[in-house]
């Protein structure tokens, strides 16, 4: 079944004010079921491990998932929309702290890095955690080691983005969080 290839700009007194859509549903699921089953296994690492690898085994299913969309979905959900080189991230990077970035309606370059680098530390979870239920690996303490690493490396991805999303929506007048939430941004 084919979709629409965009909803229609809803109507507005003003054409600078325009609202349209930018995060699909699926991008948006994504997003927030990321984050709470990533805090589901933060909280139960140390004391329900059954329920801290199903809620890992689902991290891994979302992340597979997000990577065929990065490919075939939307343009806003692609990786050939947002994935910059490092130059053009850290020139958007300097650029933000002047107050003088780009807008973008979708991912900006620092936001495409971030996208990357948050699915390479979260896989690496994935992984080692899996590595550490066979055994094979359960008693390699790299493997333990590398996951509670990769683990803390996206703990500081993590505040990252929660400083680049607040600093972006001071930055260019406009709630980030809400857009994450209704799929929607002002043209």
């Amino acid at each position: 079944m084919m979709r629409a290839a965009a909803e229609p700009i809803r109507a507005s007194h003003d054409a600078a004010t325009a609202i349209v859509p930018v995060w699909d549903r699926f991008v948006r699921v994504f997003h927030w079921s990321l984050m709470a089953l990533f805090v589901v296994c933060c909280a139960t690492a140390a004391n329900w491990i059954d329920l801290h690898r199903m809620a890992g085994l689902a991290i891994a299913a979302l992340l597979a998932a997000r990577v065929v969309w990065g490919v075939v979905g939307p343009r806003h959900a692609r990786f050939a929309d947002f994935v910059r080189g490092p130059r053009a991230v850290l020139r958007f990077l300097r650029d933000s702290l002047l107050f003088r970035a780009k807008r973008y309606l979708g991912h900006n370059p620092a936001g495409g890095a971030m996208v990357l680098a948050l699915i390479t530390t979260i896989t690496v979870i994935c992984a080692t955690g899996v590595m550490m239920g066979t055994e094979t690996f359960q008693a390699q303490s790299w493997v333990k080691n590398l996951h509670v690493v990769a683990t803390r490396a996206t703990f500081g991805l993590v505040i990252l983005h929660l400083g680049g999303v607040l600093l972006a929506s001071v930055a260019h007048g406009e709630n980030l969080v809400k857009s994450m939430i209704t799929g929607r941004k002002r043209a």
